[in-house]
């Protein structure tokens, strides 16, 4: 299927009417019905997408059964809450449209890398069961993910551990600790926060690792259970890291703790 735009009338604080001013999701449907489904965020310091974390993600998605919709988010020069915005309504978007997606509208999960696991982070911590009053059908929707799939994430806009790239593009220079604590996912953690699988490599030298264990120690205080798999070695950014015979076991790693939350 071809993507489709998430505001076809515009998004909100769109500024031009360019593939970067309007979000869309891009579908990977697996034959049949009510199917898990995925929204991959795909990482690039919330200043680009990468390829390799999009399209190759969901074809492997696809392999286990669950369809997938990449997700065109917006990145710089918008800052937040656009991002944010894009990723709630590409969740309500395939709930909404569960049945033509031939997808399970309460088996719906979100997965990022990098700063789309920033993304997926503060989705998965600030959301709503959808305006029941709207005029919009889709923003009825609720926005909450079934479950969260963090890949080496961006998780705090605080230092020392933050990547200070990602929170430049998000929040810009005019942000204070109030600001950054607000957008650092591990201290938004509640005890509704969906189930988490986490991954990072040991030696991650842009994203450190430590951003992994923040957030999966606030999700142990808040008794939300979640896979936590460090790896000894490798570089940011792997994607499904086919390169690195040991760090490439996430997959497998995923794809079990996918089905033990029934996505498959």
């Amino acid at each position: 299927m071809k993507q489709q735009l998430l505001w076809p009338e515009g998004a909100p604080y769109a500024k031009g009417a360019t593939d970067e001013d309007r979000p869309a999701i891009t579908p990977y449907l697996v034959a049949g019905s009510n199917r898990p489904a995925v929204v991959i965020c795909p990482g690039g310091g919330y200043g680009g997408r990468a390829y390799h974390e999009g399209e190759p993600i969901a074809q492997w998605l696809n392999t286990l059964g669950v369809s997938a919709f990449v997700l065109r988010y917006r990145v710089a020069p918008y800052p937040y809450p656009c991002a944010l915005l894009d990723a709630q309504r590409a969740i309500r978007t395939v709930r909404h449209e569960a049945e033509r997606f031939g997808v399970d509208p309460k088996r719906i999960g979100l997965l990022g890398f990098s700063a789309g696991g920033h993304l997926t982070a503060n989705a998965g911590t600030d959301y709503d069961k959808g305006n029941p009053d709207a005029e919009d059908p889709i923003e009825r929707q609720s926005c909450r993910p079934d479950l969260l799939v963090l890949c080496y994430p961006v998780i705090t806009m605080t230092d020392p551990y933050t990547h200070t790239g990602s929170r430049m593009n998000l929040l810009g220079e005019a942000f204070d600790d109030a600001i950054a604590e607000r957008h650092s996912a591990e201290l938004n953690v509640t005890a509704d926060t969906p189930p988490t699988f986490l991954w990072h490599t040991s030696d991650d030298a842009a994203v450190p690792v430590e951003n992994s264990l923040l957030m999966a120690g606030a999700l142990r205080r808040h008794g939300v259970l979640f896979d936590l798999h460090v790896y000894a070695k490798g570089k940011h950014g792997l994607g499904m890291a086919e390169e690195e015979p040991h760090t490439r076991g996430w997959t497998n790693a995923c794809a079990s703790w996918l089905a033990y939350n029934g996505f498959e």
